[in-house]
């Protein structure tokens, strides 16, 4: 597999200037920056890859203040959870919300992750939701007898679906393995939401789930955690156990398209902003290209 990145030194020295440049930068209360004396161009910083957030992470936010945090942040794709768009929502409101972060410049590239009963209608208003939202790609958790209602769904709608999977406490779909043994021999518009860290807690590993099943692979969750024992607990992305350089290199060697979303599930109580600026950097550290040699 590719080596990808600078040392670890490094990648922790940005991961800490993001965060920091956070908490003070004139930006993170709304202001503007002002205008550099000159400009720069810069390659991509992620590598093609199209890392952003899953607004899971910022649930106590009204969409407004949501869409600001992700500006602040940096990152350009947004994986939108109801918290942000109630599934019970009328197309005019599906459609307004989705327009919001298309105009603050993020791209919804998902939504979910949604819970799908074994009922056409319920499986149907996910599809109706994520096209009003003009969104590619469904991650969901269905119940098992409904997933040929996914394929029925997937042809009429032309919509991806991908089954998250939630570890070793997920009856339905401990890890994206489980989840594809069900839809193997469906259409391929049914796929999979790789959750590194749930994955990580059944004992396996979330790079190699990722190359195996890459036909499938249509959204990932990133986080890290500072245990891969079942009861691991998420932490600040570069903190912990997983081989956050590994699955990054895992994405780019396939050449992944989907949204990469940071799912960052500590301190959701409180202020996540923190830590998700430190994750958010640890990445970017990663993807920067090494530094020239003298």
């Amino acid at each position: 597999m590719q080596t990808i990145g600078p040392s670890r030194r490094l990648v922790l020295r940005s991961a800490a200037i993001a965060a920091a440049a956070l908490a003070v930068s004139p930006r993170a209360w709304g202001e503007p920056m002002p205008s550099p004396t000159h400009t720069v161009s810069h390659p991509d910083p992620w590598q093609g890859l199209h890392i952003g957030i899953a607004s899971y992470s910022l649930q106590r936010m009204p969409v407004d203040a949501c869409i600001k945090a992700i500006q602040k942040i940096g990152v350009s794709y947004v994986s939108i959870k109801d918290f942000h768009l109630p599934l019970k929502s009328s197309m005019e409101q599906r459609k307004e919300v989705a327009k919001k972060f298309r105009d603050g410049g993020i791209t919804p590239l998902s939504c979910g992750v949604i819970n799908m009963k074994n009922s056409d209608a319920d499986v149907k208003n996910a599809f109706e939701y994520a096209k009003a939202c003009e969104i590619p790609t469904i991650v969901c958790s269905p119940d098992p007898e409904a997933i040929p209602l996914l394929d029925k769904y997937v042809k009429e709608y032309d919509i991806k679906c991908a089954i998250h999977n939630h570890g070793p406490s997920d009856k339905k779909y401990p890890s994206p393995y489980d989840a594809f043994k069900l839809i193997e021999k469906l259409d391929k518009r049914v796929g999979l939401c790789v959750d590194v860290g749930h994955t990580a807690r059944t004992n396996t590993d979330p790079a190699k789930a990722i190359l195996d099943l890459r036909e499938r692979v249509y959204d990932i969750h990133l986080k890290d955690l500072d245990s891969s024992k079942p009861d691991g607990k998420a932490i600040e992305v570069g903190r912990g156990v997983l081989d956050i350089r590994g699955i990054l290199a895992a994405l780019r060697e396939i050449h992944f398209e989907g949204h990469v979303g940071l799912e960052y599930e500590k301190d959701l109580k409180s202020d996540p902003l923190p830590g998700i600026a430190e994750s958010i950097g640890y990445v970017r550290g990663i993807l920067a290209p090494a530094p020239a040699s003298a």
